[in-house]
């Protein structure tokens, strides 16, 4: 069994250390690192999942971005743990926090990742939506949050900071 909990201060390294393990060395050179520096994680929508005992299994992270004139959530990372993956609980994670988006009231989801995977939780690929390079634009997937969201934005998608 796992319990959800908001990501605190106290939870930051390690998470990082989560992170490091589950993503290749380097993953922090990608370009949608490059859209979270110097920007606060949305409060409330990045979560860890920790088993009966307290150990961390499981995070998931949620930055703000723009995208073109809008406003759209940055899903990423998600991560489990190697010892629980295989249990379900990276759709947990992204099912839940989804759910806490929508009540927070945020329109649209955006991310860059495997489209087979990501499409069970509602994803789909964002044709008219560049993400920085060098991202595979056939990777940029989004969701509405709420009914036609992403219908007519279009755009590059820029850091929260970016004027």
């Amino acid at each position: 069994m796992f319990h959800l909990a908001t990501e605190t201060a106290d939870d930051w390294w390690e998470v990082e250390a989560l992170y490091d393990l589950c993503f290749a060395p380097g993953r922090e050179a990608l370009s949608s690192y490059r859209l979270r520096d110097g920007v606060d994680r949305v409060a409330g929508l990045s979560l860890v999942a920790r088993d009966d005992t307290g150990i961390l299994s499981g995070a998931i992270r949620f930055w703000p971005v723009r995208v073109g004139d809008a406003v759209a959530l940055l899903l990423g990372p998600v991560a489990v743990h190697p010892t629980c993956q295989g249990e379900g609980l990276g759709g947990f994670l992204i099912r839940e926090s989804l759910e806490i988006a929508r009540t927070l009231g945020w329109q649209r989801v955006i991310l860059v990742g495997d489209a087979p995977y990501y499409k069970r939780f509602g994803f789909t690929k964002l044709d008219h939506v560049t993400m920085p390079p060098p991202t595979n634009p056939e990777r940029v997937l989004g969701q509405d949050l709420s009914d036609g969201a992403w219908q007519g934005v279009t755009g590059h998608v820029r850091s929260w900071i970016d004027i």
